[in-house]
């Protein structure tokens, strides 16, 4: 099996006495889009300024390309940074911005400007070459400093929210855009987010993580539809959450106590332990109980409307600490006050680890 790109090996750092990154090892292999996800807090920035060279992590190795590159600084690391702000220079054209980490590389001025042109090409701007950055929309911004980034070659792309200050109309044209890009140019790309549906609409490799350690790590697909803990169930996506403990654990089935009413699901756990089942919105059924397990009934407390499906939440009536969080077809007659049957399938129940 070949060596990954970027290796980066127990990594730690503290900010004086307070720990924001706790052990932390992670591998990143060409051409992957990368996209670290966890809230205000979680550590991303901090591993995505280690992995640029701006931080020095406090123990622990960064490895690129088999080479150590822990203490090189950014200029000399095979990584260029875009930021949420872009940082394009406003006196320059935006030729000039997009060519000016060649003209510090001594690239003669032929060359950058054929070399910027081509990267503003790629990035669907190549009519803005004599512009000035005033003169161009946020995302049109955006897409230079990428070129910026992209036209000195790097073997990684590091991405420091660079939707965040976009509109949501924006913000989904650029992701489409971005994954465009980075699926052109081959360059594995590094993004940190807090937002859910950015990560699950770019990444192939999907890092959650939480108080400066990494939660779950893998294909968007799988991080949604089996995470596994707790913690990534509620943040990559929204979940309903049966706290209970183990009753019965035999032939890969286990039986746990909850709120509700003894549930089982396929799985491993020791007896007398607690634990944690998830259920995805999409896999609550309301209205009447369809589903092979019956959760009892629920007062529906709020129902959102969101275009394509209604957002339902409904407390439990056997423990109305219990919030019921389902998508019910746009379509559907609930509204508050109602009180209704919650039912799901065994096989959509979730097993945490708590």
């Amino acid at each position: 099996m070949s060596a990954p790109l970027v290796d980066i090996r127990n990594v730690s750092h503290r900010f004086g006495q307070l720990a924001v990154l706790k052990d932390v090892s992670l591998a990143i292999e060409p051409g992957s889009y990368t996209i670290l996800l966890g809230p205000s807090g979680s550590g991303k920035t901090t591993l995505l300024s280690i992995l640029g060279g701006f931080v020095t992590p406090s123990e622990g190795k960064v490895f690129i390309r088999g080479q150590d590159c822990t203490a090189v600084p950014p200029a000399r690391r095979p990584t260029t940074t875009v930021f949420q702000d872009y940082a394009l220079f406003p006196h320059m054209s935006v030729g000039s911005n997009v060519g000016f980490g060649l003209r510090m590389q001594g690239v003669d001025g032929a060359t950058r400007a054929a070399k910027a042109r081509d990267a503003l090409a790629l990035v669907g701007l190549a009519a803005a070459f004599d512009k000035k950055p005033h003169q161009l929309s946020g995302g049109q911004r955006q897409r230079v400093a990428l070129a910026r980034a992209l036209v000195i070659e790097p073997a990684v792309l590091l991405l420091d929210e660079p939707l965040g200050a976009l509109d949501l109309k924006l913000r989904r044209q650029m992701q489409d855009e971005l994954k465009a890009i980075q699926k052109r140019v081959g360059t594995a790309f590094v993004h940190v987010t807090h937002d859910q549906e950015e990560a699950m609409a770019l990444a192939d490799h999907c890092v959650v993580m939480n108080d400066g350690r990494i939660e779950d790590e893998g294909p968007p697909e799988r991080v949604y539809a089996r995470p596994k803990t707790r913690f990534s169930a509620t943040f990559m996506g929204e979940s309903t959450i049966l706290a209970g403990t183990v009753t019965e654990a035999r032939n890969g089935i286990v039986t746990v106590s909850t709120a509700v009413g003894p549930i089982s699901v396929h799985g491993t756990s020791p007896a007398g332990g607690k634990i944690a089942l998830a259920i995805r919105p999409e896999h609550l059924v309301l209205d009447e109980a369809k589903g092979d397990i019956a959760l009892g009934k629920a007062k529906v407390g709020d129902v959102v409307f969101q275009g394509s499906f209604k957002r339902v939440l409904a407390a439990s009536a056997q423990d109305p600490a219990l919030q019921f969080i389902a998508k019910a077809p746009a379509s559907a007659a609930v509204q508050a006050g109602d009180t209704i049957a919650v039912s799901c399938n065994a096989q959509d129940i979730i097993l945490l680890a708590d």
